[in-house]
């Protein structure tokens, strides 16, 4: 396999960046999984589509909307009813589903090749996130493992928090430099570092 080029490769630049005389307050980086997923189950689907889920990865996901897990190298979470986002490490998950998830239990759709995950970190990342999506990013309203859908302008992000003061999100290729700039630039008040 050839290794995938980032769009973020021109403006990524690792290293302390904005105020961070007193610290550093953010770390964003950007992850690049193998398999991004999408899987999307049909009316009273949900519960088989779920199973097929967890019988592929070991993810158990929580009922209820929004609901996530992760556990480092994979991650799941629905971010609208009866659709979910699942996230591996390693490339290959699409194929993993084969037989699993039939045509008569709902779809699958890999995004691998068409997002870019992007990873926020730190005390302020729930503050840095705010700027951008009007949603409450605190515990318990945002729990650990859960996921959003949401946009900012016309930036299509699903965020997922993957650690108590930890977020992934998952934006369209096309637009990942921007947002990347846009997070950057939101970043320098606290001072960030890139990894």
């Amino acid at each position: 396999m050839h290794e995938r080029l980032s769009p973020l490769e021109p403006i990524y630049h690792p290293g302390s960046h904005g105020n961070f005389e007193h610290g550093v307050d953010v770390i964003l980086s950007e992850t690049r999984p193998g398999s991004i997923l999408q899987l999307a189950a049909w009316p009273g689907e949900e519960k088989r589509l779920m199973s097929g889920i967890y019988k592929v990865t070991g993810l158990a996901l929580p009922d209820g909307a929004g609901g996530g897990v992760s556990n480092g190298a994979k991650a799941a979470f629905g971010f609208a009813p009866g659709k979910f986002t699942v996230v591996d490490e390693a490339e290959g998950l699409a194929s993993a589903f084969t037989g699993v998830i039939t045509p008569s239990i709902g779809t699958l759709t890999d995004l691998s090749h068409g997002r870019t995950a992007i990873r926020i970190a730190g005390p302020k990342a729930e503050w840095v996130l705010a700027k951008f999506f009007a949603i409450d990013f605190a515990l318990p309203a945002f729990p650990l493992g859960a996921g959003r859908s949401t946009n900012h302008h016309d930036i299509f992000a699903q965020i997922q928090r993957s650690g108590a003061d930890q977020f992934d999100i998952y934006v369209f290729r096309s637009f990942a430099r921007s947002f990347w700039k846009a997070l950057c630039h939101a970043s320098e008040e606290v001072g960030y570092e890139v990894h």
